[in-house]
């Protein structure tokens, strides 16, 4: 009863996972804290228990067992795995997942995990793999780190092995996203790359340029510091449209510039008039670059990479006219097509269009080419459907021309992505994922400055996730590179987690011990407010020292035959 156990499947986080690489489902033990709540809410007063109502407080987490708990309870998992104690009535031993148990490191040797796994020989359990893991700090004093002569030869004498092998993984953090003016806010944006090599000389050493790396990039679109993040806000309007349909409630964004959209409106057709009446005044050029599309930022090295489309029809020079000024009220939008509407039917102008698109008001415009035009009520939902449609049309053209034109993508382009046979919603939803795949090759290429061969295969990547599966933003795309590519970025810099592993033996009979400092907390029951951050003090005469915590894995096993 003072014991809770959960059984982790494949799909779960391993919470041992920076420690043991073994199966992906696992018995996690802890101490039970839910009938100690219940005994002391019963036992508390009627006003102390208002007071606490009123005072939000963090989850506990996860609460860790005594050392000498955790060790009865994988002496209990031992036995009942064991062939030998018949006195147990087993009559089919079955074998049990792995076993990991939080510890308190009441301790000396700070002792934060005891796991326990079985050795198999076909069906048959033939003995135990016990690991202990110790964690310490964290500290900034690394004349408290460990030797690598000396873990080797602690290895040997304790599995009795003449040889060993290193294997070394360290993990630099590439680019923060999360930093602002020195405060970290909550984002899962995030670049970082692992990287592992055989045959380790010393600890903390720099990994070799012929290691094996894998760039990790976790990037949520909506960072104002985002190259893309016109494009973004762009999205955001179509969004709070769609949403409008859907709903039947648009929720409108504030307008940025004292000038109305109506007015901007009126200018550009005012403007079309005149070019069809023949008069192209001076001013037409710039206004013409003007309407281009913004969706890159302002600095000229993005535009080299998300350039501006020059060919925007009436629907889309008319769409970024609306959100350049940011439509505002449902009325300010009404008034926008009743003044395109009106201009159309006295054949003010004559405007071009893409061919391919069966929005509204581009079938309105076919239409008054021959001098006759269907009565449009603009009410209900009708005028925000034709601002989304055209919205929608616009920003589908702008992510195929940077995936064709500029990342050179086209045999990988699917129509999966632009396709009008599902309903809007969910090509809006496909738009959001074309989106973050922007996001994803803008940074790298901007901030990593990563060339076409290096973002051909992340585009590859992207796509194929985004084809079989639904839009997250917090998905950590991974792809192989070599670390020369990113050398530049983290030769200098502190890993955030740096770590030795030492092997011995062959198969069933591999022994390993696992030395590794990190920057945050290895393990979720271990307190600290210390994590990631740098020490104050000045150690062996160097400041800013990133402060790690020390953690050892030893193993040793059982045998039972």
């Amino acid at each position: 009863t003072d014991v809770e156990i959960c059984l982790l499947g494949g799909n779960c986080k391993s919470p041992v996972e920076r420690f043991w690489s073994g199966s992906s489902t696992m018995y996690i033990l802890q101490k039970a804290t839910h009938n100690e709540e219940s005994d002391s809410m019963e036992e508390s007063k009627p006003e102390e228990a208002l007071s606490c109502s009123f005072s939000p407080k963090e989850s506990p987490g996860p609460a860790a067992l005594s050392v000498g708990r955790a060790k009865q309870l994988v002496s209990l998992y031992a036995m009942v795995q064991n062939p030998n104690m018949t006195h147990l009535g087993i009559s089919d031993p079955v074998v049990l997942p792995p076993l990991w148990i939080r510890c308190d490191g009441s301790d000396p040797e700070h002792t934060c995990w005891i796991g326990a796994e079985p050795l198999r020989a076909g069906k048959k359990t033939t003995g135990i793999n016990i690991y202990m893991v110790s964690c310490e700090g964290p500290t900034a004093d690394k004349t408290c780190f460990a030797n690598l002569e000396e873990l080797k030869m602690e290895h040997k004498r304790r599995h009795h092995s003449s040889a060993v092998t290193t294997k070394g993984f360290a993990q630099y953090e590439l680019i923060q996203v999360a930093a602002i003016e020195d405060t970290i806010v909550e984002s899962g944006s995030n670049i970082y790359v692992d990287i592992t090599w055989n045959i380790v000389d010393k600890i903390l050493e720099t990994p070799p340029l012929i290691s094996a790396a894998t760039l990790n990039i976790a990037l949520e679109p909506g960072d104002p510091r985002s190259p893309v993040h016109q494009v973004y806000r762009e999205l955001q309007l179509l969004l709070a449209l769609a949403e409008g349909l859907k709903t039947g409630v648009t929720e409108w964004p504030e307008p940025l510039e004292s000038e109305s959209a109506v007015e901007l409106v009126q200018e550009f057709l005012t403007d079309l008039k005149k070019k069809l009446d023949g008069d192209c005044g001076s001013g037409s050029k710039d206004e013409t670059e003007k309407i281009k599309c913004d969706t890159a930022a302002v600095d000229s090295y993005i535009k080299s990479i998300f350039s501006e489309r020059g060919d925007l029809d009436f629907a889309e020079q008319l769409w970024c006219k609306m959100r350049s000024r940011c439509v505002s009220s449902y009325q300010e939008l009404i008034d926008c097509f009743t003044r395109v509407i009106k201009s159309l039917e006295h054949g003010e102008i004559q405007p071009w269009i893409h061919q391919g698109s069966s929005s509204f008001l581009r079938r309105l415009i076919q239409q008054s080419y021959h001098g006759k035009m269907e009565v449009v009520p603009l009410s209900g939902i009708t005028p925000v459907q034709m601002l989304f449609e055209i919205g929608l049309d616009k920003m589908k053209k702008d992510y195929i021309s940077f995936f064709i034109g500029k990342s050179r993508s086209s045999l990988l382009f699917q129509d999966y992505f632009i396709s009008t046979s599902v309903d809007l919603q969910e090509q809006v939803h496909r738009v959001q994922k074309l989106h973050h795949m922007l996001e994803i090759m803008v940074n790298c290429r901007v901030l990593l400055q990563f060339r076409h061969e290096n973002l051909f295969p992340l585009t590859q990547i992207c796509m194929k996730y985004y084809k079989e599966n639904p839009l997250n933003e917090k998905h950590v795309f991974q792809l192989p590179i070599r670390p020369a590519l990113v050398k530049k970025f983290y030769q200098n810099e502190h890993p955030e987690l740096w770590k030795v592993e030492i092997s011995s033996g062959h198969g069933a009979k591999e022994v390993k011990t696992m030395w590794q400092v990190s920057t945050n907390p290895p393990v979720e029951h271990v307190a600290s407010n210390n994590s990631g951050l740098f020490s104050d003090s000045t150690v062996n005469g160097s400041t800013e020292e990133r402060l790690y915590f020390v953690t050892m894995t030893k193993c040793s096993q059982v045998h039972f035959t």
